[in-house]
């Protein structure tokens, strides 16, 4: 085609804006908005016509979808995603999708004012973290209990109004780098409190610990260490242990858990897992955990203990840097309320509910999906046997038993399933998947039942814009 021809038979972009089509994203973006977008899918396809392979102009249908596509794709950076790794708590994907009752709370109250900070019966100033405190002291046993922003948060607050300018008693095989390059010894330099450490990688006894006390001392930490295991040759006191010693010398017994459970049966099927109530139980003064991991919940450290720890935390100057928002608080209350009835959390939450749900009901899901993608689109889709793991520091080395879609690419690419699995995460929504073997593998266990229309249209979509004219496939992110 004539390359002049070509761009002569482009809309113009008033045109294209009076589609009807594009009557909501204006409303919804802005006129400007909407003209930018258009603007730049035009200018794309001017790039490509006169080129060698260059195929006629896109119809105005594919110019308005794909200028619809670049709305919602620019409109936000932070976007909803599909998980199809089998990964469920997965760090760059958020953590723990919260329920549909957290996400309902969180709505209510950031769309107006609320009682933050006030007591509605007495009119006077009220404490932010009254209503979780109550719930987690029901759930944990615990006397008392408050939350910050997140549990490196929570540790250094604790750190620094337990023991600041003092020494902490930590075992050496418990030094863990939390994530990001977070190291627990560089948590003690932010705190203030001195790291002091004992015994060695594999093995560290009870002995270790009280030949370490001296008048510096102030506590004994015990970190779990969520995110990988030591095995064959080990030792490591007992909880119970550490705080009876700790007790005797009149020190502070804190128990990191981490991305632990906050009790045996929440959230069920994962066993060996420290809990918040099973910590309690042993004496500890402190309990540490995270709110989006295990519980499923939204991001933030939570924090259970005696009434004089938790006391000394909320009066230090770093917990008003470190305090949860009226949004969080929201989510977590409502997470909370659902914990109490594990039996009814296991629908509610959606971690739970992807913890619990059996191998052989992702297996059906798995073959009716591969069925209707070969039988709607061609593709070579089948079902296979996958496993899915927790993540997110929690159980690293126990695998479960889930199912999966394996997709082989529908078009020749240079890269092959890598391609592939790079063109369905850029795509709208975003679809982050497993590559296995040349083939691109969709794990159910981490996709909702409700979410496979719109795995199918990410799908669909992606086919069809391959398939149609102009492809724009020297776009960023094509294929």
């Amino acid at each position: 085609m004539d390359e002049a021809d070509g761009r002569r038979r482009l809309p113009p972009v008033d045109a294209i804006l009076s589609k009807n089509e594009l009557t909501e994203p204006i409303r919804r973006h802005g006129r400007l908005a909407v003209r930018r977008a258009v603007r730049r899918v035009l200018q794309d396809i001017r790039e490509g016509i006169g080129r060698p392979s260059s195929d006629p102009p896109p119809d105005l249908s594919v110019i308005v979808r794909r200028s619809q596509e670049i709305l919602e794709r620019d409109h936000r950076s932070l976007r909803p995603a599909i998980n199809a790794t089998g990964i469920l708590l997965h760090t760059g994907l958020g953590r723990a999708p919260i329920a549909a009752e957290a996400v309902a709370a969180v709505a209510e109250v950031a769309a107006s004012y609320s009682n933050l900070e006030l007591d509605l019966d007495s009119g006077a100033r009220g404490r932010r973290t009254s209503g979780i405190a109550g719930l987690l002291r029901e759930l944990t046993g615990a006397a008392a209990a408050t939350a910050v922003n997140n549990n490196a948060g929570a540790t250094v607050l604790a750190l620094r109004a337990l023991a600041s300018g003092r020494e902490v008693i930590v075992s050496r095989g418990q030094l863990v780098e939390i994530g990001g390059s977070f190291r627990l010894p560089e948590i003690f330099e932010v705190s203030g409190a001195r790291l002091r450490e004992v015994g060695t990688t594999n093995k560290t006894r009870l002995s270790d610990f009280r030949a370490a006390i001296g008048l510096e001392t102030a506590a004994i930490l015990r970190v779990h260490p969520s995110n990988y295991r030591i095995v064959g040759f080990t030792e490591q006191p007992e909880l119970i242990e550490l705080v009876e010693l700790a007790h005797a010398h009149g020190l502070w017994a804190i128990d990191d858990i981490g991305s632990g459970a906050i009790r045996p049966d929440g959230p069920p099927g994962v066993e060996g897992e420290p809990t918040a109530s099973e910590a309690i139980a042993a004496g500890a003064d402190l309990v540490l955990f995270s709110g989006d991991k295990l519980l499923g919940g939204p991001q933030c450290g939570i924090m259970v203990g005696g009434r004089e720890a938790i006391g000394r935390i909320e009066v230090d100057p770093l917990m008003r840097a470190l305090r949860l928002d009226k949004m969080t608080l929201a989510a977590l209350e409502a997470t909370l309320r659902l914990a109490l009835d594990p039996a009814h959390a296991r629908d509610r939450i959606p971690l739970w509910s992807m913890i619990t749900t059996p191998a052989a009901e992702l297996e059906l899901r798995a073959r009716a999906l591969a069925s209707r993608l070969s039988a709607e689109l061609g593709l070579s889709a089948a079902a296979v046997a996958s496993e899915a793991y927790i993540g997110g520091g929690s159980a690293p080395i126990r695998p479960i038993e889930s199912a999966a879609v394996a997709i082989a690419p529908p078009f020749p690419l240079p890269g092959g399933e890598s391609d592939f699995a790079a063109a369905l995460r850029v795509g709208d929504p975003p679809v982050v998947a497993r590559v296995r073997k040349g083939r691109v593998l969709l794990d159910l266990r981490t996709i909702p039942r409700e979410l496979e229309p719109r795995l199918l249209d990410a799908i669909r979509a992606l086919c069809q814009d391959r398939n149609s004219p102009a492809d724009g496939r020297d776009r960023p992110g094509s294929i």
